[in-house]
């Protein structure tokens, strides 16, 4: 009997952090495997469920090394939800320029070079991988993450409420150093008129209440603002109904320091202010 299992697989690109990710869901409570190939996941959940250990939270690191995984992974999720195991599949991302610089300092081979360049690897990854990323319950792109934020993102990411309820999270972030990969919906403010070019407040960023006041009391960002909340009143119900428990929004303006910042602070408080749950990150916030 697996009713009561909670099983979080971790998988992504090679250099994504999914190692880093299964330390993180170990201090946090999880007990925790890497690489165990995926034909074994079904007897494994078997023997912890007969053990007699109280197990109720577990992680598995999964990737393209167990060459049978992409073949088998349909078949065997598909098993274990059908036997009461509550799985989320948490699929790590980041930008193509970041793994290069994680390889590139490491000095470590890409699996999936095969004698080849280190980007054509990881161009191949990507697309082999693209099937499991599309039924991922979550995407986390840990591009500008420290190992202290995902820490914490990956702890606002398990410490989630009862099942049918649906997180959101906002990202503000940007454009100039690229969209973010785990963005469900990107929304561009760039039309607004940016507190960059004020001198008093150019070196402030969003978080600042002299720029959030420049940037609100204009009458698009309200119109905006509107705008947006009407787009998920509509939404949201919508991909609850699909099964869908956490969606990311991204805002995004030049630089990501100011607009993208303000916008997505007050639309975290209006959303949270109808009683919903969001977790705020602002990616580009320090660049």
């Amino acid at each position: 009997m697996t009713e009561g299992l909670r099983l979080a697989v971790v998988t992504g690109l090679s250099g994504s952090g999914k190692s880093s990710a299964i330390k993180v869901l170990e201090d946090l409570g999880f007990y925790c495997i890497d690489n165990l190939p995926v034909a074994l996941i079904p007897r494994f959940v078997e023997l912890r469920q007969s053990s007699g250990e109280e197990v109720r939270r577990v992680a598995l690191g999964l990737d393209a090394r167990d060459r049978h995984f992409l073949d088998e992974f349909p078949r065997v999720f598909e098993e274990l939800r059908g036997r009461g195991v509550a799985l989320e599949v948490l699929y790590l991302d980041a930008s193509d320029d970041v793994l290069v610089h994680r390889f590139s300092e490491t000095r470590r081979p890409h699996p999936a070079a095969g004698g080849g360049g280190l980007a054509d690897a990881i161009r191949r990854e990507r697309e082999k991988l693209r099937p499991l990323r599309e039924v991922a319950d979550r995407v986390l792109d840990t591009s500008a993450l420290t190992v202290h934020e995902l820490r914490s993102a990956l702890r606002d990411l398990v410490d989630h409420p009862e099942a049918g309820t649906m997180t959101i999270a906002l990202v503000s972030f940007g454009y100039k150093y690229g969209l973010p990969t785990d963005a469900d919906l990107a929304l561009d403010c760039r039309f607004l008129p940016n507190p960059f070019f004020v001198e008093e407040l150019r070196t402030k960023t969003g978080a600042d209440p002299a720029v959030a006041d420049w940037v609100l009391r204009r009458e698009e960002a309200a119109e905006f603002l509107r705008h947006v909340l009407d787009l998920l009143d509509f939404t949201l119900p919508r991909y609850q109904r699909e099964g869908k428990s956490y969606l990311t929004i991204a805002l995004g303006c030049t630089g990501g320091r100011h607009r993208s910042i303000v916008l997505v602070d007050e639309l975290s408080r209006r959303l949270a202010a109808r009683g919903h749950r969001v977790l705020v990150r602002h990616r580009d916030a320090e660049r």
